[in-house]
């Protein structure tokens, strides 16, 4: 099988080192710039799984090859559109398409693109890229869950197993994928929010009790508007997440937090706006998620 990641940073620079350190045939599609310091440098990963380093097989989007029977979406949702056409020339009516993109809203613009290709996934890592431009992943996570989103899908999705089992990362077949995706939904809008809106790390604001009870109320808005979009949520899941941040590490920022202290672009729109849009059509009130988008939504403002 022939694999195509878009992008070579902190989540797709590490499961598609991963899978070609155990021999799968992975290329990379990434801008000139990255093309040029990889094919000088290489491809360098620091974690506590082990360490990676290799040469890898790299395209940009003005250069010629087959379609890929698997394309790895790893873009930021601004990305997206311009990651799609630059994908483009690189599939075919065959090519699975894998988006491991936070939140939902990308279903749509995938499914307009390829059809019924676009199956399910998520990922669960801490990874960046370090001041020697090298993959740094820290945490025990370094999870990958796919899944079919139709009945159509589930062999050819059934087939991906053979390709990815076997690596030092886990990935995951799932056959609730969809349930799996608007958990994650859930849990990164909450996650995102209270830190960009504390400029704090999970920590402080569980161990402040007015904090606490500010991370259950943004989870039950939460929960009340993906129930109305009909979400498969379970019926446990506020406690389950309420779990989950008291045992992640005390210093966890938000990917979103880092890009506001990076001065960067934020993917708020694509998440939290996202749901605000959701609530206003079912006319649902969300004071508190109105004001963790408020905050972001001023930071972007200052960044024009």
């Amino acid at each position: 099988m022939r694999i195509l990641v878009v992008g070579g940073g902190g989540v797709g620079g590490y499961f598609g080192a991963r899978l070609a350190e155990k021999g799968e045939d992975v290329t990379f599609l990434v801008r000139e710039k990255k093309k040029k310091r990889l094919t000088e440098q290489g491809l360098h990963v620091r974690s506590i799984h082990g360490d990676i380093d290799l040469i890898p097989s790299l395209l940009t989007s003005s250069d010629k090859a087959n379609p890929f029977d698997l394309v790895i979406f790893t873009t930021k949702a601004y990305h997206l559109e311009q990651a799609i056409q630059d994908v483009r020339p690189f599939t075919d009516e065959q090519t699975l398409i894998l988006p491991l993109l936070n939140g939902v809203a990308h279903y749509e613009t995938l499914d307009k693109a390829f059809g019924e290709n676009v199956i399910g996934g998520l990922c669960f890592i801490e990874s960046a890229i370090d001041s020697t431009e090298a993959i740094r992943q820290t945490s025990q996570a370094h999870r990958l869950v796919y899944g079919s989103r139709s009945d159509r899908q589930t062999d050819r999705v059934e087939q991906l197993h053979a390709h990815f089992s076997g690596t030092k990362a886990d990935f995951i077949f799932s056959t609730n994928i969809e349930q799996e995706i608007w958990h994650k939904y859930l849990f990164i809008t909450v996650a995102s929010g209270i830190t960009t809106l504390f400029r704090s790390s999970i920590g402080p604001i569980l161990s402040n009790e007015e904090g606490k009870a500010f991370i259950r109320r943004f989870l039950t808005e939460c929960v009340t508007i993906m129930k109305a979009e009909e979400a498969p949520l379970s019926p446990t899941i506020i406690a389950d997440h309420m779990r989950t941040f008291e045992s992640v590490n005390a210093d966890m920022k938000s990917s979103m937090l880092r890009d506001m202290e990076q001065r960067s672009t934020t993917e708020a729109r694509h998440l939290q706006g996202y749901l605000i849009k959701r609530a206003a059509k079912h006319g649902i009130e969300v004071p508190t998620l109105s004001t963790v988008y408020t905050n972001v939504s001023l930071y972007e403002a200052r960044l024009t």
